[in-house]
């Protein structure tokens, strides 16, 4: 996608918006919007895009929402993995602004999807759970400034990277004093983290990928799955199947008893524009009901 060379007027006040909201400065910080209306950024010499991948609701038919994945690259050209950008940007001392400024960027192309229904699914980093307080005040100032409000927004929180219950704990509770609903992601079934979720009460639990991956050629996972389903949905919480790669993966997510769905198999993460309609998954999670069915 190309971008545009001259900086329209409303970028330039958007520039400026996330200048003073971010204490950022402009020469460190570059926003361009591409032809499609979409936007990425320039940070500490990484360009940055946004992929959105799709989560889908068995229940009702259709999505749910969509999950934000960093696309950067070197100079615009290098492509480069959002674990290789953050290890750089907390060498070089950005770490909380570099997440900052690659959620606002997610925030603001999920715009060219808000249209439609469902939540924005938000990664943050763990390392900026135990280095900043008032956790998604800075973040709730940009997302009401663009007209999305924080009930549309689901942080995304890798639960097994973080040693220490109390700064989990305040963090969860700061976001959702801000609006925003908890998901607790990578979910892989062990004990420490079954008592560590009835702890935090998330509003989500993603499960690892690996889990559902696995249960394919094994039987025993495959049969434990329903249960740890279930303990899910004991917390109040709602489970979500995350990386369902083929049919036979879609089968045993339907089986198990979850209703929220996400992997290629469903939707490759793509640009905004580039999002396809939710008819293709109607079709495919109805085939395996008439078949589980019949």
């Amino acid at each position: 996608m190309t971008t545009v060379n001259l900086v329209a007027p409303h970028v330039e006040r958007l520039r400026l918006q996330l200048k003073q909201l971010l204490e950022l400065d402009l020469d460190d910080y570059g926003l361009a919007e591409q032809s499609t209306g979409e936007f990425n950024s320039t940070f500490i010499g990484v360009q940055l895009n946004s992929a959105f991948q799709p989560i889908y609701d068995s229940e009702l038919g259709d999505l749910y929402g969509h999950e934000a994945i960093l696309r950067p690259s070197l100079g615009g050209e290098l492509p480069s993995t959002p674990d290789f950008a953050f290890t750089y940007a907390e060498q070089t001392g950005k770490l909380v602004q570099f997440d900052r400024v690659s959620r606002t960027l997610h925030a603001l192309n999920f715009k060219q999807i808000y249209a439609e229904n469902g939540l924005l699914f938000l990664k943050v980093h763990p390392k900026l759970l135990t280095s900043v307080a008032q956790h998604g005040k800075v973040f709730e100032h940009i997302l009401h400034s663009n007209s999305v409000p924080t009930n549309r927004v689901v942080i995304q929180i890798q639960e097994s990277q973080i040693t220490q219950n109390k700064h989990l704990t305040e963090a969860i509770d700061n976001y959702r004093g801000h609006g925003y609903q908890v998901a607790i992601d990578g979910f892989a079934g062990h004990q420490s983290n079954i008592d560590r979720l009835w702890k935090f009460s998330p509003d989500l639990v993603k499960f690892d990928a690996n889990l559902i991956q696995h249960a394919e050629n094994n039987d025993r996972l495959r049969k434990a799955l329903p249960s740890l389903v279930k303990l899910v949905k004991d917390l109040d919480a709602k489970p979500i199947i995350n990386g369902i790669s083929t049919q036979v993966q879609l089968n045993i997510a339907i089986e198990s008893g979850a209703t929220l769905y996400q992997g290629d198999f469903l939707g490759k993460p793509v640009a905004a524009k580039e999002l396809q309609p939710s008819a293709l998954f109607k079709t495919k999670v109805s085939t395996v009901r008439i078949a589980i069915a019949a």
